[in-house]
């Protein structure tokens, strides 16, 4: 089903693969007759043309990429465009397209939601942007049906921007990356490597495009075979699946961390593009004769079955036979995962989910830019036609991605049949997949064709002692669970008929409500702001010195962005710094908000007053006078701030909150073993954070030491490899060392002047 190489390999004529041994070369001259250099067939990737004609640095090693197109949604862009304001934006100089999904229901809050849709709408008439309204499509299915192109790029605000299927390179970043490409500045990263998803085969009635996307990410989670590099799929199993089965796996490629992904494209694209009136926007894209991978993932299509990610990772995966087989056993392991996922907070089992032998779960849900496409809503149509959903405590929502999506799903009668069944047709929104919509009842067990089912991903509060849980699978087996009223069941089980649904691209419903101004701006337009939008708060330059209280320890293998900052109703709160600042940690760490408000207010009375206030948290007196006895250190030039250690933080979500809400509570840093995500790591730099390195082991300190790093301005300007640190405890100062890791002359200075917005700041 999938097997990982040890090597990189050769790809010649886009289907046979030559692995990268002694006899390589030998075999590779047998079937081409001549070897270019692994650096030379490495520029044979559909990657490497890309990312070549977006680079303007003039050395591929070094990239600074300028995108086509920006995309955000109502979470992400009134963060990003007061930033850009604060930096002297006057007209979005590309493309930006502002939809809006996620606080569509306007629901939490008062009027905040709707506060911030109108705040988008009259920004995209002053400088010149793309309005989508709530309910008219999910961020990423407008990018599919409007905006994708071959050959482009195209950086979003949320971590699935994902449009590699349809030929398009696409990003998913904190939105201060965003903010750069609004002010004409670059996306700056070393050349990825790229990796081969070799297809073979076609997929088996029942099998969709969640179970090849769950398959993949579980072989390659873990061990981080793709982090932060490019996945490239090819080979002649790409052939056999549609367009839209390949934008099922393509949007969970984040999933596995890779940076980026691309696709082959062929006639099946093509038809994509003229079914969407936009024909030119095709181009025929494919590896060289002869190219060369860093790795390969072979996947044979057709030995992949029916898959599950178990809560509370879409890497932990099985196959649906084999929990229904070995049933207590898995659920015994996922109980056990849960004692560190919930830190042991609340009581969690799904042993009374097992009735009768089997799995009896609480909930269905297909939605969102995974689950929401045309071809998985007809597939369930198709499997739950004359059954019923049953009138005991099952439900089932189904959320078409876009409007245009809902409305052939009328036209061919397949929201009918499944209205028929008990189920509900809702309208485009991506709350099921960030806790915002369809929460299921405490204990309760939610199946769900989206991307994510970390802790409280669904709805619940741990803190206020509930917990539900989610498991992922495809909108095809959640179909056959549904028609069997719960038990879980297999889609391959289904031995019906699986239609092909002709798909018709209603243009008028866009050209009837989006707002898009052409690239006009018209700076006479009043921004409209509520009660809710605030500013981003003042933040100060990088001090000589740095005094760092850890105000929390994380231990968990991998902390996710929602554990950094929550989603569902906190998300209301995005357009206020210090109002979502409140929910920090508020899951994984309740007492993190004090402790760093604590440490905080000794560095407003620096700031203010030139002098430490009197009121420092406990042990920083004692701590300040053991630096002094060293160090000639005064509040002019010694600054006071919290930091977190976690080991590995940053999975998930491209949320700037992360980074953002610790910066504005008084955060200077994030100590890790090494971080989950790129943009994880460059939010923090972004928000003038220090994203320092500390090897596996033994830690030097504990939480709520005091470390003091002296110099810590100089190590920056001089890009010192190591930097010096002590534990300040008891008296005393113990020495230890850690790293920055790599990071470009624009991230120092970022970090130097205390945040992007300093970095740009027009005075």
């Amino acid at each position: 089903m999938m097997k990982l190489s040890e090597t990189g390999a050769y790809l010649i004529n886009g289907t046979e693969l030559v692995y990268d041994d002694a006899d390589a070369a030998a075999a590779v001259a047998a079937k081409t007759g001549s070897v270019p250099s692994k650096e030379e067939a490495k520029k044979g990737t559909i990657a490497y043309g890309i990312l070549e004609a977006h680079n303007t640095s003039g050395n591929m090693e070094k990239l600074k990429i300028k995108f086509d197109k920006l995309t955000s949604h109502d979470i992400t862009f009134v963060g990003i465009i007061q930033t850009a304001r604060a930096s002297g934006l006057e007209k979005f100089p590309i493309p930006y397209v502002l939809t809006n999904c996620h606080n569509s229901l306007c629901a939490v809050g008062g009027t905040i939601n709707e506060d911030d849709h109108m705040f988008g709408l009259t920004c995209a008439k002053k400088y010149g942007g793309i309005y989508v309204p709530p309910h008219q499509a999910v961020i990423h299915q407008f990018a599919r049906e409007m905006l994708a192109g071959g050959g482009r790029m195209i950086l979003g605000s949320d971590s699935h921007t994902r449009y590699g299927a349809l030929g398009t390179m696409a990003m998913g970043e904190g939105g201060p990356e965003l903010v750069k490409q609004l002010l004409n500045q670059t996306y700056d990263i070393n050349m990825p490597g790229v990796v081969l998803v070799h297809m073979t085969g076609a997929p088996v009635k029942g099998v969709g495009p969640q179970d090849v996307a769950l398959a993949i990410i579980g072989a390659v989670f873990k061990n981080g075979y793709v982090k932060n590099k490019v996945m490239e799929f090819a080979g002649p199993g790409v052939a056999s699946l549609s367009a839209d089965f390949r934008i099922g796996i393509d949007v969970m490629t984040t999933e596995t961390t890779c940076l980026s992904s691309i696709w082959q494209t062929d006639d099946e694209v093509k038809n994509f593009y003229d079914i969407h009136g936009r024909s030119e926007d095709y181009k025929e894209l494919k590896p060289a004769a002869v190219t060369y991978y860093d790795g390969v993932i072979e996947v044979d299509l057709s030995a992949i079955r029916p898959m599950i990610a178990m809560p509370f990772h879409p890497s932990n995966t099985y196959t649906i036979e084999e929990v229904n087989k070995n049933l207590k056993d898995v659920l015994h392991d996922v109980e056990e995962r849960a004692k560190v996922s919930l830190d042991n907070q609340v009581p969690y089992s799904l042993q009374d989910k097992v009735v009768n032998g089997k799995l009896l779960v609480d909930q269905g849900i297909i939605a969102g830019c995974a689950g929401g496409g045309f071809e998985n809503i007809c597939a369930a149509a198709d499997i739950m036609k004359d059954k019923f959903i049953g009138s005991d405590k099952f439900t089932m929502s189904v959320y078409p991605a876009s409007m245009p999506v809902y409305m052939e799903l009328v036209r061919n009668g397949c929201a009918a049949t499944l209205m028929e069944t008990g189920a509900v047709m809702k309208t485009a929104f991506c709350g099921p997949c960030f806790g915002a919509g369809d929460t299921p009842a405490n204990n309760a067990f939610s199946i769900r064709h989206s991307t994510r089912n970390f802790p409280n991903r669904e709805g619940s509060k741990l803190q206020n002692g509930q917990i539900s849980s989610v498991a992922l699978m495809d909108a095809r087996s959640i179909a056959a669970t549904a028609a069997n009223q719960g038990y879980l069941t297999p889609a391959t089980e289904f031995d019906g008929q699986l239609h092909k649904y002709e798909y018709h691209f209603d243009s008028k419903i866009y050209a009837n409500r989006v707002f898009d101004s052409k690239g006009v701006a018209d700076p006479a337009v009043e921004i409209q702001f509520g009660p809710n939008i605030k500013d981003w708060p003042a933040m100060v330059a990088l001090t000589d010195h740095l005094m760092l209280r850890v105000v929390s320890e994380i231990h968990d293998p991998v902390t996710t962005t929602d554990e950094l900052i929550p989603s569902g109703e906190t998300s209301s709160y995005r357009s206020n710094p210090l109002g979502l600042a409140e929910f920090a940690l508020s899951r994984k760490d309740p007492a993190y908000v004090g402790r760093a408000k604590e440490v905080q207010k000794v560095e407003k009375a620096r700031e203010a007053d030139a002098a430490f206030a009197s009121e420092a948290p406990e042990g920083f007196a004692e701590a300040l006078a053991a630096v002094k006895a060293s160090y000639d250190v005064t509040p002019e030039n010694l600054g006071i701030g919290s930091t977190i250690f976690a080991v590995k933080p940053g999975d998930g979500s491209a949320r700037e909150q992360a980074a953002s809400c610790q910066k504005v509570l008084g955060g200077w840093a994030n100590i890790a073993n090494e971080y989950a995500t790129k943009r994880y790591r460059s939010n923090l730099i972004n928000w003038g954070m220090l994203p320092f390195l500390i090897p596996d082991g033994d830690l030097p300190f504990a939480n709520l030491d005091y470390i003091f790093l002296p110099n810590i301005r100089k190590a920056v300007e001089e890009k010192d490899d190591t930097i010096e640190a002590y534990v300040v405890k008891d008296g005393a100062l113990k020495k230890f060392e850690m790293t920055l890791g790599e990071l470009t002359d624009e991230e120092r200075e970022i970090i130097l002047k205390g945040c992007l917005i300093n970095y740009n700041r027009v005075s």
